[in-house]
């Protein structure tokens, strides 16, 4: 045991002194989350105003109909109306963004109208992310529109407008804040905790088995009076430890660039710092480990066949779509933590992460997540311990 803490201490430290486990690690979840959380805010932020700020052009064809539609167009400030246009140039204009939008009324509306019937209207856009927002502001004006048509023919007719909604729906979303918010942050954190775990353990092992296979120093360990399972719990241990560490760190970088965000309102900052808690936050980390050394023995295993550090970063990087593609399928809709779900690799993690943070996990479920994880991380760890006991694979290509 103290020949594995001395090798434990002597890994850690050269692991430490390495740069680019310390930016993999430290730099880029501590730095580079608030930066991007920050970024992405002010971007969207700015998006919005100038979506909501823009003077729109649009292009409407009455033939001789809907004058109050046109009226109301033009009491927009930030409203351009381009009348006299023919409706394939319009549908031109508006597929090469020329126009943002092009409202043609059939020739018969108003008749159509004044008979009691719906009047046709055709509503062409060109809608991205950004432009849906543009799309909502005309479509609340022709929604006003609508309704002020409805009210006029109500009131010709005699009868109070309000006769034609026959109920009155009051919904109630049972669903707690802190449910809500975990759909959100269930499916971002999944990636937030794997993905640095992942990262985290994998230039450590790439660097304490090809790394020293290739300076010429796993060797000089291999004569020293420590048993070959003394080294390699040695190595896995800080392989751990580092994959652990880093999505702890990215834990607290994501918490600085949430603080950061000054336009989330007070009692929603409030729920999401209250899921981020203590117990919480130790219940997804005591999740990580078993998937942790489950990487660190994948990684560690790869790393010890490979014949320079080169060739252990060709083999390993592929593997990193192994572990997005379960996490992915988190987020899809429908997706929930069942006894099926649970025994699936990774999928669990993401799927428990946000029953968690829902604070809806089912115990039995919670308990099959652990049993999986510790099945897959045991047989990881066996097939790393063969690995490195096979003469023939530690020394591949000398």
């Amino acid at each position: 045991m103290n020949t594995t803490l001395v090798i434990f201490k002597k890994e850690l430290k050269d692991t430490l002194r390495d740069r680019r486990t310390l930016v993999s690690m430290v730099a880029i979840p501590l730095i580079l989350f608030p930066t991007l959380i920050g970024i992405a805010a002010s971007v969207m932020r700015s998006q919005m105003q100038k979506a909501q700020e823009k003077v729109l052009r649009v292009a409407v064809q009455t033939s001789g109909n809907a004058a109050g539609f046109v009226a109301l167009l033009e009491t927009q400030t930030r409203i351009q109306v381009v009348q006299n246009i023919s409706a394939d140039s319009a549908r031109a204009m508006v597929a090469n963004d020329s126009l943002d939008a092009f409202i043609a009324f059939a020739p018969d509306f108003d008749r159509q109208v004044a008979a009691m019937h719906p009047g046709s209207v055709t509503f062409s856009y060109k809608a991205t992310e950004r432009q849906e927002i543009e799309k909502r502001r005309l479509d609340a004006l022709l929604a006003a529109y609508q309704e002020a048509l409805r009210v006029e023919r109500f009131k010709k007719l005699g009868i109070d407008p309000s006769v034609n909604r026959t109920m009155r729906i009051d919904e109630q979303n049972l669903a707690s804040a802190r449910e809500q918010i975990a759909e959100v942050l269930g499916g971002f954190l999944p990636y937030l905790f794997i993905i640095f775990c992942y990262i985290g353990s994998l230039y450590p092992a790439i660097d304490l088995a090809a790394g020293e296979k290739e300076r010429g120093t796993l060797e000089t360990l291999l004569t020293s009076p420590a048993s070959r399972m003394e080294i390699l719990v040695g190595k896995f241990g800080v392989v751990v430890l580092t994959g652990i560490a880093t999505a702890g760190v990215a834990l607290i970088g994501m918490y600085i660039g949430i603080l950061q965000v000054k336009e989330i309102p007070p009692e929603l900052l409030k729920t999401i710092l209250g899921i981020l808690q203590v117990r919480p936050i130790l219940l997804l980390l005591s999740l990580l480990l078993p998937l942790t050394i489950f990487f660190a023995a994948g990684l560690l295993s790869l790393s010890i066949f490979a014949r320079s550090y080169k060739e252990a970063q060709t083999m390993i990087t592929p593997s990193m779509i192994v572990i997005i593609v379960p996490v992915f399928i988190g987020l899809m809709p429908g997706m929930a933590l069942t006894p099926g779900t649970a025994l699936i690799p990774i999928l669990n993690v993401s799927l428990a992460t946000k029953a968690i943070i829902a604070g809806n996990i089912t115990p039995f479920l919670l308990a099959e997540v652990y049993a999986s994880l510790i099945v897959l991380a045991g047989l990881a760890l066996f097939v790393c311990a063969k690995v490195f006991g096979r003469e023939g694979t530690i020394f591949r290509g000398t």
